[in-house]
This record gives C-alpha cells, sequence and structure tokens, in this order.
C-alpha cells in the first residue's frame, strides 16, 4: 500500500492509496469528524493535490483513479459543521466560512475523478452537504442524514439548499430542510439521495472500493469527460445540454484512449488506456 502517492500528509485527513484507490478519513473521530477549519483547509489541499496529480498524469501515470470518502471512528462520517467555532463568528466571518466549504465541495464536483462518498453514522449538516457534493453515495444500514441547521436558528451553508434539491426534488428537500428531520440510509435510497445500503462498515467501504476498481479500469480520461459531461448538462435546457454534451464527445474524439478503446475492441482484446 501507497500512503502517499503524491498525496502527502494532513493533520486531519488519513489518506491510503492501493491499486490506485485513494481511501480518504476525516480524522475527528472524538468531534464526530466535524468541520472544522482546519478539516475545510485540508480538504482543500487534498482536492488541490488530487487535480495536481490529474494534471500531471500524461507524463507520470494515473496513481489515484478514484477516490472514496468516508470519516474515521464508528460513529459519524461527519456530523457537521463544528459549532463551536460557529458560535462566535461575526456574520462576515461566517459568509466567509461558508464560501470556504463551497469551494472545496465544487472543487469535489468538478474533479475529473470519480468521488464515492462512504457514509456510516451522522452525516449531518455540513457533512450532509459534502457527501452530496461526492459523485453519489453509498451508506451503512446505520448511516442518518439530515439538515438541522434550523434547530441552531441557521440555514445550510455548505450548498445544502442547492444539491439537496437536485437530488430529491424540491418539494421534498423543503420538508427535509424546514423540519431538520432526520433521516435513516433506508429512507435515504428510497428517496434518491443514497445509492446503495450495505450492513456494516466494512462492507460498505468495500462495496464502494469495488465499485471504485471497476471504474479505475475504464479510460480516466472518458471518467472524467462523462463527470463534466453530466455536471455541465445540470440547470440547461435539453437543447444547451445536448449541445455541451456533443461538445464534450468531440473532445473524447481527439484521445489516445479512444483511439485505444476503439482498436482493442475491433481487435476482440482488452485496452491498456494510456490516459490521455
Amino acid at each position: 500500500m501507497d500512503t502517499h502517492a503524491g498525496l502527502g500528509r494532513f493533520d486531519t485527513l488519513l489518506v491510503e492509496v492501493l491499486d490506485g484507490v485513494a481511501t480518504v478519513s476525516i480524522n475527528r473521530p472524538d468531534a464526530l469528524n466535524a468541520l472544522a477549519r482546519a478539516v475545510i483547509d485540508d480538504l482543500a489541499e487534498l482536492v488541490r493535490r488530487l487535480r495536481h496529480n490529474v494534471n500531471h498524469a500524461p507524463d507520470t501515470g494515473w496513481p489515484v483513479r478514484a477516490v472514496l470518502l468516508t470519516g474515521a471512528g464508528e460513529k459519524a462520517f461527519a456530523a457537521g459543521a463544528d459549532v463551536r467555532e460557529m458560535a462566535g463568528m461575526t456574520p462576515e466571518q461566517a459568509f466567509d466560512y461558508s464560501r470556504s466549504m463551497q469551494e472545496v465541495t465544487l472543487a469535489l464536483e468538478e474533479l475529473p475523478l470519480p468521488v464515492i462518498a462512504c457514509v456510516h453514522g451522522y452525516a449531518l449538516g455540513g457533512g450532509c452537504e459534502l457527501a452530496m457534493a461526492c459523485d453519489f453515495i453509498y451508506a451503512s444500514s446505520s448511516a442518518a442524514f439530515g439538515q438541522p441547521e434550523v434547530d441552531l436558528g441557521l440555514v445550510p451553508g455548505f450548498g445544502g439548499s442547492v444539491r439537496l434539491q437536485r437530488l430529491v426534488g424540491p418539494a421534498r428537500a423543503r420538508e427535509l430542510i424546514l423540519t431538520g428531520r432526520r433521516i435513516g440510509a433506508e429512507e435515504a435510497e428510497r428517496i434518491g439521495l443514497v445509492n446503495a445500503v450495505l450492513g456494516s462498515k466494512e462492507e460498505l467501504l468495500a462495496a464502494a472500493r469495488a465499485t471504485a476498481l471497476k471504474i479505475a479500469a475504464k479510460s480516466p480520461v472518458a471518467v472524467g469527460l462523462a463527470k463534466e459531461a453530466v455536471r455541465t448538462a445540470q440547470g440547461l435546457d435539453t437543447a444547451a445540454a445536448l449541445q455541451g454534451e456533443a461538445a464534450v464527445f468531440r473532445r473524447a474524439f481527439g484521445t489516445a484512449d479512444m483511439r485505444e478503446g476503439t482498436a482493442a475492441f475491433l481487435a476482440r482484446r482488452p485496452p491498456e488506456f494510456p490516459g490521455r
């Protein structure tokens, strides 16, 4: 196991890389992995290093092909923002705090690598918002999701009011945000927030890793372009979204991965994607 793969060490994150899959754990289990500023800073730096990894992949290979994001310990993925830090913030400091985490979630969405949220225990407030910024969510049967900011006299500040309605629809998002109600893993799967529910945390991570390895075996360039096509189509009318898809399709035809993939298909052999 390569515990670095060019990603280095962090104060609040644990990173392990095996077979091209990086498992990233928020490492504040005593605080239920709450998203203090130090965690946000480390997440921002992690995404920056992952982006650097991708940008240099054509020359150095792809040491990281997929990312699993989870929380250390048995109780939480991330129980939310750090209330102790927030309690003393001025409105302007709160705005900066919100924007800092929004930038992290946007960078995760734009990362041309698959990112799977592996939720065990609490994913509340900012934790739920962080999970929703990943490409999809796998959960253990003990997972709990919610946007309980109204209980603190607050509103979602890390993207919850934007992403939740895209995943579950505006009316259901309003209900969850306005009531602050927690939902379990099975309900989260039923309403489209979660892709799969597994039993234990070990089963959860094994299933997510199997999916990550399946994606990692595909063309890394095509995976990144596919993410881009899906992301940019959000919020566009059908005609504009189709035009955007065609533009990404055109770019794929200029890649070495496309030439290798089609040649391998015609030769009836497994492809060996060069990643460019």
